[in-house]
């Protein structure tokens, strides 16, 4: 089910406390707008996506407080190294400025940081800075905060595949023994459950390549919100609005 929600300067509204025994365990949210957020300010996309960076810890410690469990950003797709070089270039160095700043307090929340990717393709000293994230919140048990960081669904299902072709050409896996389970556990998030909800801030009604395995029975929730602009009452409207739905799965409810 599709839904919109709230105009782009329309102010959040007050709500109801959430229900506490149906919080989503998997949220995942394509950040989007930063760079739109910008020009309306009249300021480089860069201050975007600073902004955008800065976002990151706010709705993270927010998400854990709530009882999420896994909060998958996507933060740089396997397309975005079409964007001009310098965009690119300071995108990648947005990693070595967030970890050092918020490492802290992400400790102190319980925060484990993951990452789902291609870690190969993305210059050394943005993959170096991701992995001592990782390393160092390994031990954490509070939310995991997951960036989908130069990561794309299509690349990551055919990368699947040719590993899962391979074991069967290895004779570790009979053909007879492929299935959904079998195949998910071929994937970034082996590990994760599906989302639950899938969030898309401003206003575009795409998943542009986002674990389109994974989303199969997702719920959806598409806001107007920049990134940058998008709050913790943003994300509680998300969650709220989740509640009321039924997720049948493709039954009935009797």
């Amino acid at each position: 089910m599709l839904k919109f929600f709230k105009k782009r300067n329309q102010k959040p509204i007050e709500l109801a406390s959430l229900n506490s025994d149906n919080i989503p365990k998997h949220i995942a949210i394509i950040m989007d707008g930063n760079g739109r957020w910008a020009k309306e300010r009249n300021l480089p996309r860069a201050a975007g996506h600073h902004s955008g960076m800065k976002n990151v810890k706010k709705i993270a410690i927010a998400a854990n407080d709530m009882g999420v469990k896994i909060l998958t950003l996507y933060a740089f797709s396997t397309e975005n190294w079409k964007r001009p070089k310098e965009e690119v270039d300071y995108l990648m160095k947005l990693p070595s400025e967030f970890f050092p700043l918020e490492i802290d307090d992400l400790m102190q929340n319980n925060v484990r940081i993951q990452m789902m990717g291609w870690e190969q393709a993305l210059p050394e000293h943005t993959r170096r800075t991701v992995e001592e994230a990782v390393n160092r919140t390994r031990g954490n048990t509070g939310l995991i905060l997951n960036f989908a960081l130069n990561y794309g669904s299509r690349y990551e299902m055919i990368n699947g595949i040719k590993h899962l072709a391979q074991d069967v050409e290895n004779g570790k896996i009979n053909v007879e023994q492929i299935n959904e389970a079998l195949f998910s556990q071929y994937l970034f998030t082996k590990d994760m459950p599906d989302p639950d909800l899938i969030i898309r801030t401003s206003g575009e009604f795409r998943i542009s390549n986002f674990m389109l395995w994974q989303m199969a029975y997702s719920e959806l929730y598409f806001t107007e919100c920049y990134w940058p602009g998008f709050s913790v009452n943003h994300l509680e409207e998300a969650i709220s609005d989740y509640q009321k739905r039924s997720r049948r799965y493709g039954g009935i409810i009797r």
